[in-house]
């Protein structure tokens, strides 16, 4: 069963509360199993609503599903966002809800601030499962190296700064991007429902501007995300789309940029046929080989353990 609107608790954070959905919480083996749970950390503009597909792919295993500080319905929290702050809100989570240790699936951005969870407080952290996301980014050669975030985001930004007359007029908006034409579905309409705030006609999406834009602008491989890098112990897979945010054929990770990548190893990469790098997990597709990985690594810490 997909669970287009999972239950969401209220986890105080500095500065607020955070709102974690919270997949598969029903599920008898789920739950008493005793097995470790996912955590699950969205991209940079997105909510905990993309994961439906991903939790109906592991029915047995409760995923836990943060909306980022200044995403979703946690966007009135106060304070600096930023990936450092971002994995303190994530260890947060874990301890209101009493979990020692998780998985860690995360897509996008919340790769990066995965990572930085994973080299702080590597005894959280069992294993990480990378969505195109956490390996440094190239910057742009169009975009000056000074550049600010709102520059960085580029149409993502804007979108940040629209109003919509209604749902409607959004979901019209969210159909015409390249990304979905094809893949419009329950649970992308459900995702972009659920971005939305305020009252018509001056609906806005929920991610703030100014967190997002200091979010991104760590995602270039400063020297202490680097050192982060190299500080993490978790095993770790890397799973890449091989098209882009707006579908095209030039993808956020170019084909071996992740067999580069020397300061996290050994990093398992694993290459995802016919997806884009939003349908890597709003995609029946992409979200099936997304739980495939995620499965697999649980499986595996759950074999060292019996041994």
């Amino acid at each position: 069963m997909i669970e287009l609107e999972p239950p969401v608790v209220s986890v105080p954070v500095e500065g607020g509360d955070l709102a974690v959905g919270v997949y598969n919480g029903a599920d008898d083996a789920a739950v008493h199993s005793g097995a470790a749970p996912v955590l699950a950390v969205h991209g940079i503009t997105a909510n905990h609503r993309c994961w439906p597909l991903v939790a109906a792919a592991l029915p047995h295993v409760r995923l836990i599903a943060p909306d980022l500080r200044g995403r979703g319905r946690s966007s009135s929290v106060a304070g600096a966002a930023g990936l450092r702050q971002h994995a303190a809100d994530l260890i947060a989570v874990l301890d209101a809800l009493e979990v020692p240790a998780a998985h860690l699936v995360a897509h996008s951005m919340g790769a990066f601030v995965s990572v930085v969870t994973a080299a702080l407080h590597p005894d959280r952290v069992l294993t990480l499962t990378l969505v195109d996301g956490g390996l440094p980014l190239q910057r742009p050669a169009s975009v000056s190296p000074t550049a600010s975030g709102t520059e960085l985001l580029g149409p993502a930004g804007e979108r940040l700064s629209m109003t919509f007359a209604s749902r409607e007029e959004y979901r019209q908006f969210w159909h015409r991007h390249p990304a979905f034409a094809e893949q419009w579905s329950p649970v992308v309409q459900g995702y972009v429902d659920y971005d939305l705030e305020g009252v018509e006609p001056a609906l806005r999406p929920s991610a703030v501007l100014q967190a997002v834009s200091a979010d991104v602008v760590e995602l270039y491989g400063p020297d202490w995300y680097l050192e982060a890098l190299r500080a993490v112990r978790a095993p770790a897979s890397f799973l890449r789309a091989p098209r882009g945010l707006l579908n095209e054929p030039t993808a956020l990770y170019a084909p071996g940029h992740a067999d580069d990548q020397r300061a996290l190893t050994p990093l398992r990469v694993v290459e995802i046929d016919d997806v884009n790098h939003y349908t890597i997990v709003l995609a029946q597709h992409g979200a099936a080989a997304v739980a495939e990985e995620v499965g697999r690594a649980i499986a595996s810490t759950a074999e060292v353990s019996s041994h």
